[in-house]
Order: C-alpha cells, then structure tokens, then sequence
C-alpha cells in the first residue's frame, strides 16, 4: 500500500478519483451531509443529546425496511420512525417513572431490534451492510436528490430559528421564561435530528450517523467559547472530514462511513491535545508553571 502511495503523484492522488461520476456524486453528498450534520452538532453538544441523537439514528432502520416493503422512498420511512421513536420516547417518560436516558436506551435498542428482525423476515434486495454502514460510492441519482433536499430543509430550519434554538440550548429556563414555545423547540429539534440522521445514512450509515452528529460539535467546542465561530468550525471540520475520507476510502479501499468518522475523530484527538484554551497539553503546561 505504501508502495502505491509513493508511485502516484500528489496531483493523480486528488484528480484521478474525480474522473469517476460515482466518486464526484460521493464527494458532493458526504461533504454536504458532513456540513450539515456538523451545523446540527452544535446544538447537540450544547443540549447534551449525544444518547438520544444515537437513540433516533438507530430507530429509523425499522422504518427503512418497511418503507423498502410497500415501494416508498427510504427516506419518508425513517422518518416517520425516527419521529415516532421520539414521540414514543416523550410519552414513557411523562407516563412512567422511569428516568430519561433509561428510556432511550429502551427505546432506540427496541427499534434497533425491530429492524433486523424486519430485514430477516421481508424478502427484498436490502444490504443490511449498507443500512448499517452508508454507501455513498454507490449512491443512486434519486438518493441524491432526496438528501440534497432533506439537507436544505434541515438547513433552512436550524437558520429560521437559530436564536431560540441557541438560547434553548444554552438555558431552557431562561428561554421559558421570556415567553419561548420550549415544546415546540424541542420537537422541532428533535424532528431536524430526524432528518439529519436520514440524510446521514446514506453516508455513513445508522451505525455511524451518530458520530457525525456529535464529534465535529465537540471539536468546535474545545476551540472556541462563541457559538458562530463554533458552528462554523463545526461545519468546515465535519466538510473537510467527509471529503478526506471519501478519499481515503477510495485510495485504500477501506469502508467509505469508517473513514469518514476515523477523520473525525483524529481532528478531535488534535483539538483535544492542542486547543488553545482547553487543550490538555496547554493545561498541563499551565498547571506546572
């Protein structure tokens, strides 16, 4: 593999893959996915929803079998089941006395469950690995279409609302109390999670959807303390990530989704040791003066 690396110039390295149609359409949706789900992130960092942004990733596989069984688009499935996973989340917690995470964790691994009792059961063409783990070298022109679409409207709504989203996020109480619908934040929020982890599957999968929906926020996180240059980052971080892993996967012919998030993760293991402000090795120096 070494020996590859070393025989092909850095120009081929960056514009050979370009040459092919599938790699140009995996680069435009993992970028636009990786910007999109690092705008979302933000926020979730904030509310501290990394479970239940796993919760709603996983609960949509159920609705991708079925959606796969009646003839309709992937998307509208999970959808419809990553917002009833929410709904079904809210109504135990009211009705029961059983505490918040404990729900998620019930209700995300039921619906988890659901799915690949679905895919073992209906006869169809669905790749569970593909499910799992995204497939965009493969991605069709209507998925395509369908996640450009999801991604705007995702978009669209986190800019609309951007100042009650910010201070629900940051102080609910507070946002209550000068009049804020927080009920309705909270859904909608939710309901941007459900879609964001849709758009997320064709990329990276279920599986992994998780991961962009939380590492490019808690990077941001550690290298700045105002929110605009925090979502900012976040975007470029989670942009630059996806288009790096794409080529990664390309040239080592390794899974596309475990690249994109591995990315991810190394960009947050840097901030992690060097941020300015909060990095730990900063600390340590600081710490020993």
């Amino acid at each position: 593999m070494s020996e590859l690396f070393v025989s092909i110039s850095p120009s081929s390295l960056l514009l050979e893959p370009l040459t092919h149609e599938f790699m140009r359409k995996a680069l435009m949706v993992s970028a636009l996915v990786g910007g999109v789900c690092g705008l979302l992130s933000c926020y979730m960092t904030l509310k501290g929803w990394a479970l239940m942004g796993d919760a709603v990733s996983h609960a949509v596989m159920p609705g991708v079998v079925v959606a796969y069984a009646l003839g309709l688009p992937f998307s509208l499935g999970a959808f419809v089941f990553g917002v009833g996973s929410v709904a079904l989340i809210g109504f135990v917690k009211q009705k029961s006395r059983v505490k918040e995470d404990t729900v998620i964790g019930l209700v995300f691994t039921g619906f988890f469950a659901l799915g690949l009792v679905l895919v073992s059961k209906i006869k169809s063409n669905i790749d569970l690995m593909h499910i799992l783990f995204g497939s965009p070298l493969g991605i069709s022109n209507s998925d395509v279409t369908q996640t450009i679409i999801i991604s705007f409207l995702v978009v669209a709504i986190l800019l609309i609302f951007r100042r009650d989203l910010m201070l629900y996020c940051f102080d609910a109480t507070h946002a209550r109390s000068i009049g804020i619908n927080t009920g309705l934040l909270h859904y909608l929020l939710l309901s941007v999670l459900s879609l964001a982890a849709v758009a997320g599957l064709q990329t990276v999968g279920i599986i992994l959807v998780v991961a962009m929906l939380i590492t490019p926020g808690a990077t941001a996180y550690l290298l700045t303390d105002r929110f605009d240059r925090m979502t900012l980052l976040a975007v470029i971080s989670s942009s630059i990530s996806s288009i790096l892993g794409v080529y990664i996967s390309y040239w080592s012919d390794i899974e596309t989704g475990g690249s994109i998030v591995l990315v991810q993760t190394l960009i947050f293991l840097i901030a992690f040791l060097f941020a300015p402000r909060y990095g730990i090795i900063k600390y340590k120096n600081l710490s020993s003066r």
